[in-house]
């Protein structure tokens, strides 16, 4: 008894230290492109636009509210005449009424809240913008669904392609790699509202606004950082200047 005790410690071990292995093994062959992100307000407005009228029927956004929004040069008369739909207030959350458990039983789990989600697929892949902006542009018809979507980046995805009015249908070609691995290549198979530039330049909008939500003080954060570097920079030269003026007598 003390002997299978003492492996299974082991296998417990040995799991904890090799799974971080384990998982950037698996992480390394996924390909990410790179997001353009963008600070410029048109390009913030555009990405809100598209979160309230695509994201924000299933996915909240519950640390931020709609007033906020100011901050990307929005004032209160836009945001109520263009974003607000259901009755609520400028200085509402932006919450959606459905229900976790509702959530589960159509899509197969909780849809997540997206206020942090930049952050936290950063904390995942390296960069929670590229990782949106991949899996946005990825996905592709598959009939044995029940959404009738996949995605090459989140295999298997519970979400459907709420976007392909505007990118159009995708279809996917799978080609074993011969390693135990497979390759998928993506081709439009019906157009979408928007040409293929121009629906990654919404998406890149949307993933800009996704990661000005994870922190919206980021710029400001930045900037009093500077002051205070150069404050701390001009202490410290009136402090070794006082210093050498106090013990220049001194041997």
């Amino acid at each position: 008894m003390k002997t299978r005790v003492l492996n299974l410690i082991k296998r417990a071990v040995a799991v904890v230290l090799f799974a971080p292995a384990l998982a950037l093994a698996a992480g390394a062959e996924l390909h990410l492109d790179r997001a353009p992100v963008s600070k410029d307000l048109a390009s913030l407005q555009h990405g809100a636009k598209l979160f309230v009228n695509y994201c924000l029927n299933c996915h909240g956004a519950s640390f931020m509210r709609y007033n906020q929004l100011e901050n990307i040069g929005l004032s209160e008369q836009l945001i109520r005449d263009n974003l607000l739909f259901t009755g609520e207030r400028v200085g509402d959350l932006m919450k959606v009424s459905m229900r976790p458990a509702d959530a589960k039983v159509w899509f197969g789990t909780a849809v997540p809240d997206l206020t942090l989600i930049a952050r936290q697929r950063a904390s995942e892949f390296g960069s929670g913008a590229d990782w949106l902006y991949t899996y946005l542009r990825q996905f592709y018809r598959d009939e044995s669904r029940p959404t009738g979507w996949n995605n090459v980046v989140f295999e298997n995805v519970g979400m459907p392609h709420v976007l392909w009015e505007l990118q159009g249908d995708q279809t996917a070609t799978v080609t074993d790699d011969g390693h135990g691995g497979k390759t998928v290549e993506l081709s439009l198979a019906k157009p979408g509202k928007l040409s293929a530039a121009e629906y990654d330049k919404s998406v890149a909008d949307l993933v800009s606004f996704l990661v000005w939500m994870g922190e919206p003080v980021a710029e400001k954060r930045k900037t009093i950082g500077l002051f205070v570097l150069a404050f701390l920079a001009g202490l410290f030269v009136l402090s070794y200047a006082l210093k050498k003026n106090y013990w220049k007598d001194i041997h």
